[in-house]
């Protein structure tokens, strides 16, 4: 079984940057794709990035392209997403989510992006 375990939300002001983290446990992390979604207060849980098992191709909702940035460690089992410029509608809980077909979620941080 693999748990996902994110860290790195908070709050932080518009135009500013946070990198979020979701360590993997078991070696199984690094043979599938990884994602992040967001899920703001009253709205569907959306897909904010992808990233292929090796990390060389990565994709991104178009709201954040440009802006984010997803990335992996194999080594150490662990999925980032650097987050620059953020906005106010950034403000959402973030999950990590792994392609795995156990179809494994983490718990979510919680990023909030206010003055």
């Amino acid at each position: 079984q693999v748990q996902l375990v994110e860290s790195g939300g908070g709050l932080v002001q518009p135009g500013g940057s946070l990198r979020l983290s979701c360590a993997a446990s078991g070696s199984i992390f690094r043979a599938y794709s990884m994602d992040w979604y967001r899920q703001a207060p009253g709205k569907e849980r959306e897909l904010v990035a992808i990233i292929s098992s090796g990390g060389y191709t990565t994709n991104y909702a178009d709201s954040v392209k440009g802006r984010f940035t997803i990335s992996r460690d194999n080594v150490k089992n662990t999925v980032y997403l650097q987050m620059n410029s953020l906005k106010p509608e950034d403000t959402a809980v973030y999950y990590c989510h792994s392609r795995h077909p156990g179809n494994y979620w983490g718990q979510g941080t919680q990023v909030t992006v206010s003055s």
